[in-house]
């Protein structure tokens, strides 16, 4: 008999932690070896148990989902992602593939499509929610605006691009940088501008498609 497949389940509500894990744990070859409700437990669980696949929520104290991805594909032997979440946004969809997720469902998802998804992911292959998978795939082949912008920016701009590509929030891009926030607004704005980008969702794909973020 081979080993079952081992998860971890991160999110931050223990209702739906506690369903997924006597979902889980009630079917053959499943394995759930740990939970985590925020960044920092999901790289602690994810590091101390290895797990073969991550089930993860994009709501997250300590940075959220998309910021977790890269921190968890960092590790040794890394784990197969896949985005759980009830947050149904293109944008954050392609951030998170982007950032190596090869998974995205909605909690809505039937409980037996949630099993294959974990077992498709596990073989190697990818899952995406059909409501979301069009706009991702054209995204993905097709990046967009901006990237021959890079050389505008100045070297706070390029410091503040690189700080949105590990997902850093307003208030905290101003404490790493010791500076106000409506001066990081004004930097912000003025990188959309410059690279022809939307919104900050689009800036970090482009932080993280350029190389410019490091591990933090």
């Amino acid at each position: 008999m081979s080993a079952p497949i081992r998860l971890v389940v991160v999110d931050d509500h223990p209702v739906v932690r506690e369903g997924l894990r006597s979902f889980l744990g009630s079917r053959d070859g499943l394995e759930v070896v740990a939970e985590a409700s925020d960044v920092d437990e999901a790289v602690a669980a994810t590091t101390q148990h290895r797990p073969d696949v991550v089930l993860l929520d994009l709501v997250l104290p300590g940075g959220g989902g998309v910021a977790a991805i890269p921190l968890l594909l960092a590790l040794p032997d890394p784990p197969k992602v896949i985005v759980l979440t009830s947050f149904g946004d293109d944008d954050q969809a392609l951030a998170a593939v982007r950032a190596g997720a090869i998974g995205w469902l909605g909690k809505d998802v039937p409980p037996s499509e949630l099993e294959a998804a974990i077992r498709t992911v596990h073989r190697g292959g990818s899952v995406l929610d059909p409501a979301i998978a069009t706009r991702v795939l054209a995204e993905v082949s097709n990046p967009g605006a901006g990237d021959a912008g890079l050389d505008q920016l100045t070297a706070r701009e390029r410091e503040v691009l690189a700080l949105l590509g590990r997902g850093l929030s307003n208030r905290d891009l101003a404490a790493a940088l010791f500076v106000a926030e409506k001066t990081v607004k004004t930097h912000v704005s003025a990188i959309l501008s410059k690279l022809h980008l939307t919104d900050r969702t689009q800036a970090a794909l482009f932080a993280v498609r350029h190389g410019l973020v490091e591990e933090p």
